[in-house]
C-alpha cells in the first residue's frame, strides 16, 4: 500500500486517513492493519512527519485507551504493536496537559505488572515495548517539570516515579531490567532514557534504596565499564559521560552503596581518577567532566582516611584538587587524594533541566573506545 501511486501521491491524506482510523475504529483486524501501516510509515519515512500527525491530531490519549482495553490485550501481537507506536509517537513530540491527563496511576501500574509478570529476558519482543514506553513517559515527565507553566495548571505529576515510591517492593523485575538493558543498549538515545529514570530514582529518597543491594552492585559495575568505555575525542561521548556521571553521584550519596562494606571504592576512585588524566592517550578533559568528577569524589564515603603528620595530629595542612594534582604530573598521588575533600565538591552543580536536554535521535550507536569484538 505505501509503495502505490494513490500514496504516493498524496501521501498527506492517506496518512491523515489511517491516523482517523486508528481514532475511531473499534474493531481489532482494522486497528492492526491501520497501526502496522502507521509504524512502519513512519519508521521507515526518513523523518518524524507520520509521528508529529499523528500527535498533532490528538492519537495519544487513543492510543493509552487501547492499550488497556481486554480485547486488545488478549491479541499479543497487536498490543505489542500499539504499544510500539505509543513509544514512536511519544518520543518525537512533548505532550501536552491533555495527553499527560491520560495517564493515571492505574496505567502505569498496569505496566509493571506486565513486566512482573514476563520474562526477566531484556530480549524479550513483547517485554521491550513496555518498559520503552515507561521510559519515555518518564522522558516527557522529566521535561514537564523544567518547563514553566503560565496556565494556572497545576505542575504534572511523574507517576512512574510515585508508583514506585508507593509500589516498589511489588514491581522489582522493572528495576532489574534496567540494569540488564543498561548493560546490552548500543544505542545512546535508549542508554539516555535509562540513565534518567536512574538519575530520578536515586534521587528521591523514597526511591533510593529501590534495588536489591547485588542488583545495585552490577550497576556500579555496568556504568563503570560504560564510563572507562566512552572515548574522549567526541561531542555525543561526552553528553553521554556527563549524564552517567550525574547519575553515579546520586546513587553514591543516596543508596545502599554508601552503607558499609562499601562495594568497589578504589575502582571507582581509580575511574574517576582516569577521567580527569590529561596524557598521550586521552583528549584535554572538558570543564564538565573535571567538576562531575570532583562532585562525586567529594561523597564522604570515598574519602580516604586523614594522613597523620609528624606531630601525631589527623589534621591535613592543605587540600588538593586532583585535577590540580594531575595537571602537576602527580598521578599517582592524584589517584590517592581523590577522595578528598575539594572546596565546593560536595554542591550540586547540575539540575533537572541538564538532565532532561541530552537527548539523541533514534538509531545512535554509542561511542566506544572498544573493538567490536570486545563491546559483544
Amino acid at each position: 500500500m505505501l509503495e502505490g501511486e494513490l500514496f504516493a501521491t498524496h501521501k498527506e491524506y492517506v496518512r491523515r486517513q489511517m491516523i482517523y482510523c486508528l481514532l475511531q475504529e473499534e474493531d481489532n483486524p482494522t486497528i492492526h492493519l491501520v497501526a502496522a501501516l502507521l509504524l512502519y510509515d513512519g519508521r521507515n519515512s526518513g523523518d518524524d512527519v507520520v509521528f508529529e500527525m499523528m500527535h498533532k491530531e490528538g492519537s495519544f490519549p487513543r492510543l493509552v485507551e487501547l492499550v488497556q482495553l481486554e480485547s486488545v490485550q488478549e491479541e499479543t501481537r497487536l498490543h505489542q504493536m500499539l504499544l510500539e507506536l505509543l513509544y514512536e509517537s511519544s518520543r518525537v513530540q512533548r505532550l501536552d496537559w491533555e495527553d499527560f491527563a491520560a495517564v493515571n496511576d492505574n496505567f502505569i501500574l498496569y505496566l509493571l505488572e506486565i513486566i512482573e509478570g514476563a520474562s526477566d529476558d531484556a530480549d524479550d519482543p513483547y517485554h521491550y515495548p513496555v518498559i520503552r514506553v515507561l521510559l519515555v513517559l518518564n522522558e516527557q515527565y522529566l521535561v514537564a517539570s523544567t518547563s514553566h507553566h503560565k496556565d494556572g495548571r497545576p505542575p504534572v505529576t511523574n507517576r512512574l516515579i510515585k508508583a514506585l515510591s508507593s509500589h516498589g517492593m511489588t514491581y522489582k523485575t522493572f528495576g532489574c531490567n534496567l540494569i540488564l538493558l543498561l548493560n546490552r543498549e548500543s544505542e545512546t538515545s535508549l542508554q539516555l532514557l535509562i540513565l534518567k529514570v536512574l538519575y530520578l530514582v536515586f534521587g528521591n529518597p523514597s526511591t533510593a534504596e529501590y534495588f536489591y543491594t547485588n542488583d545495585l552492585h552490577v550497576l556500579i559495575d555496568v556504568i563503570l565499564r560504560n564510563l572507562i568505555d566512552l572515548p574522549h575525542d567526541s561531542t555525543a561521548a561526552n553528553a553521554l559521560r556527563h549524564t552517567y556521571l550525574r547519575v553515579l553521584y546520586p546513587i553514591l550519596t543516596n543508596s545502599q552503596i554508601g552503607k558499609p562494606p562499601h562495594y568497589k571504592c578504589d575502582d571507582i576512585l581509580r575511574l574517576l581518577h582516569l577521567l580527569v588524566t590529561s596524557g598521550n592517550h586521552f583528549a584535554p578533559v572538558d570543564d564538565t567532566t573535571q567538576r562531575l568528577v570532583i562532585r562525586c569524589t567529594s561523597v564522604p564515603w570515598l574519602q580516604p582516611p586523614p594522613a597523620k603528620n609528624k606531630s601525631g595530629s589527623g589534621d591535613n595542612d592543605t587540600t588538593t584538587s586532583p585535577v590540580d594534582y594531575v595537571a602537576n604530573g602527580q598521578k599517582e598521588l592524584a589517584r590517592r587524594a581523590l577522595g578528598m575533600s575539594v572546596q565546593d565538591g560536595g554542591e550540586s552543580s547540575t539540575s533537572v533541566l541538564e538532565i532532561a536536554s541530552h537527548t539523541e535521535k533514534p538509531g545512535v550507536q554509542t561511542p566506544s573506545i572498544m573493538h567490536p569484538e570486545q563491546a559483544s
